[in-house]
């Protein structure tokens, strides 16, 4: 009886444990819900032109190599920063950030250009499968690292043991969810074509519609995605800069989201919220093009001299 008491007592503490975990885990994840919804904006796009019979295995593999990215590398990393070397997160998340801006304005600057990804259906123009996971694993990466920093700011008093595994269930929750709705999003298609094929007319109206809607929606995810990376990047740099002392660019954004707040009553939240996110992207956008600029002026000209000293 004693042994089956003490047996008792342990799994009311396993299950209070498990329990602190989980309602830490949906703490986490809740905060860190602005950037899972950025990352489910961007990832649609790199299939977008595809065959659709290759759509889902190559977001089967963007989202092993968002597991692996998470788990692997990110988790251990941040755990061990936040233990050792703290004061390394913000910079080492503003570089991240300057990646995310920068890939942003060269989307926009082809956009611009008219040089956009052609959908034809010769064999031979068509995009490399490997090259766009590995495109989309390195963005994935940036984002799954401020998901995985937001969580763990919201963890920070809990002892080093719970930290990991709270962060755990947050990388790979998060993770199911986003590439879970980003696979419902890719075969939406499919499943209206199935729905307008059977003979009840609402519900063959119903798949005609989404067969028509969602090329239009994955267009639009695209041009969402791309302002996504420059405001999750320029978000990024714009709250680095305050904690690493620099307040005047954040302080002038935040006071002018205060002032928005507060000048349009019932509205003020959202209206505060666009304030800051335009901010963040403008920033996005003025930082990914003066990196592109450097990169066009230094590194893109000397493969170029390479490869027509090549020849």
């Amino acid at each position: 009886m004693a042994l089956l008491d003490d047996v008792a007592v342990l799994a009311r503490a396993a299950a209070a444990s498990v329990d602190d975990v989980g309602v830490a885990a949906a703490r986490a994840s809740a905060k860190a819900a602005g950037v899972v919804v950025d990352d489910t904006a961007v990832t649609p796009q790199y299939v977008h032109g595809l065959a659709a019979e290759r759509e889902l295995p190559i977001i089967r593999r963007i989202a092993l190599g968002s597991l692996r990215n998470k788990l692997l590398i990110i988790l251990p990393a941040v755990l061990l920063l936040s233990q050792f070397l703290p004061f390394l997160l913000t910079p080492i998340l503003m570089v991240g950030g300057a990646y995310l801006c920068f890939e942003g304005a060269e989307k926009v600057w082809h956009k611009l250009r008219g040089h956009g990804h052609g959908h034809g259906t010769d064999e031979a123009a068509a995009p490399d499968e490997n090259t766009i996971v590995a495109g989309a694993v390195r963005t994935d990466f940036i984002l799954s690292a401020e998901i995985m920093v937001i969580a763990l700011n919201e963890v920070t008093d809990q002892p080093f043991l719970s930290r990991a595994v709270i962060l755990a269930v947050v990388g790979i929750a998060i993770t199911v969810l986003v590439y879970g709705v980003v696979g419902l999003i890719v075969k939406m298609d499919d499943v209206g074509l199935r729905l307008s094929a059977l003979p009840r007319k609402a519900v063959a109206a119903l798949g005609r519609g989404l067969v028509k809607g969602m090329p239009k929606l994955l267009t639009a995810l695209t041009v969402v995605g791309t302002a996504a990376m420059l405001w999750v990047g320029g978000h990024i740099l714009l709250v680095g800069t305050d904690d690493l002392g620099f307040h005047a660019l954040y302080g002038a954004v935040h006071h002018a989201e205060e002032a928005v707040h507060e000048a349009t009553g019932s509205l003020g939240g959202l209206l505060g919220w666009l304030v800051n996110t335009l901010a963040s992207a403008v920033l996005g956008l003025i930082v990914g093009a003066l990196v592109a600029t450097v990169l066009n002026l230094t590194l893109h000209r000397r493969q170029a001299r390479a490869a027509g000293g090549s020849h």
